[in-house]
């Protein structure tokens, strides 16, 4: 089992600055993606940032180059420092991993953090 525990959320005025941080604890050997999604008030979850073991990362068109995701392998921790923020990334940011382990794939989520982006 891997617990996700996500801080750094908060309040910002548009334009503003935040950084998120998911630690990963718990069985983390194969903990392959990191990623961090998020859901407003009425519309589905999505992707906002994927990184791989490997360092690879790819974002959503609507966060590029305003957000970056990084991550501390060693540590099982992934960041998202979000820049230039905009009311529209108001939203629950949730943290997610997979772990690759038997040939199988688990998922985790964390239980989420609110941003909120005052225009």
């Amino acid at each position: 089992q891997v617990q996700l525990v996500e801080s750094g959320g908060g309040m910002v005025q548009a334009g503003g600055s935040l950084t998120l941080a998911c630690a990963a604890s718990g069985s983390t050997f194969g903990i392959n993606h990191m990623a961090w999604y998020r859901q407003a008030p009425g519309l589905q979850r999505e992707l906002v940032a994927e990184c791989d073991e490997d360092g690879r990362v790819r974002y959503a068109g609507s966060v590029q180059d305003r957000f970056t995701i990084s991550r501390d392998n060693a540590k099982f921790i992934v960041y998202l420092q979000m820049n230039s923020l905009k009311p529209e990334d108001t939203a629950v940011y949730s943290c997610f991993a997979d772990q690759l382990i038997d040939k199988g794939t688990t998922t985790y989520w964390g239980q989420g953090t609110q941003v909120t982006v005052s225009s």
